[in-house]
């Protein structure tokens, strides 16, 4: 082989390793973007998971929004926020004011054993009754039942009087009134399954829809408040002429039909 034969063979050999090494180093390059791009792709998805957690968290609650929501006053309902809630007979004279909280087991024994003798007097026109939901055992216990079930009651008065006062015993019920620790009322499928027990809201759509939707959500945060804006500081708590009912330990809320018929009496007389 001539030299000049050699030096072109070598020649070559350098342009071929030039150009091998140009690839490769484009190969490299292009991988290390690719890395870069992938690395800011998950940064950037870290970030909106990060920042999707902070917004959920931040997020209003149910009931938070449903204090900014829209008020929806029940049929039945008056007063400046439907909050006044009064069922009997126009001649009755007096009223009988009546504090209940959904979740109150004291409330539950305190229905079962009176309710129905409430329910025959009004009928009677013997006085009217007022109705003040309280919501104060969901702070004490923490939860939602009593506010949940106070909006079913909502959507229950919004059908009519008597489908109010006998959805409000059916929740006070043996039958469905949950332990003072379980909060089953906060579930919506629980309030509709104690309604199918009521004739008036036994598959009444319009009812179960408003469950659902939370329709009477504001109007309940709204009666929970003229609770605690009141002096009551308990319930049950009956008071007829801003004057308290008490049984025979002249303290509480009389819990058998004869004290409370008692007490009924007398106030009524006074």
């Amino acid at each position: 082989m001539s030299k000049r034969n050699s030096q072109a063979a070598k020649t070559a050999a350098r342009e071929r390793l030039r150009v091998e090494r140009e690839r490769e180093a484009k190969k490299a390059k292009v991988k290390r973007q690719l890395i870069v791009a992938g690395s800011i792709v998950g940064v950037l998805a870290i970030a909106a998971g990060i920042g999707y957690t902070i917004m959920q968290a931040n997020k209003p609650g149910a009931w938070e929004a449903a204090a900014d929501a829209k008020l929806v006053k029940p049929a039945n309902s008056s007063g400046e926020n439907g909050t006044t809630v009064v069922i009997g007979k126009a001649g009755a004279k007096k009223t009988l004011e009546l504090y209940e909280d959904p979740r109150c087991p004291i409330c539950a024994t305190f229905e079962q054993g009176v309710g129905e003798t409430i329910e025959k007097d009004v009928a009677d026109g013997k006085y009217k009754v007022q109705f003040i939901g309280a919501a104060f055992l969901d702070r004490n216990l923490t939860g939602e039942g009593s506010k949940n079930a106070l909006s079913a009651l909502g959507a229950a008065l919004d059908v009519g009087p008597e489908a109010f006062l006998a959805y409000k015993s059916a929740l006070y019920s043996a039958e469905f009134h949950p332990e003072e620790s379980q909060d089953k009322f906060k579930d919506d499928s629980y309030l509709i399954k104690v309604a199918d027990s009521v004739e008036e809201l036994k598959g009444n759509k319009k009812f179960q829809t408003a469950v659902e939707n939370g329709t009477y959500d504001r109007w309940a945060l709204e009666m929970a408040e003229k609770f605690d804006g009141s002096d009551v500081q308990g319930t049950p708590t009956l008071k007829m002429d801003g004057e308290k009912l008490t049984g025979s330990d002249g303290q509480n809320a009389p819990m058998t039909a004869p004290e409370f018929t008692a007490a009924v009496e007398k106030a009524l007389k006074s």
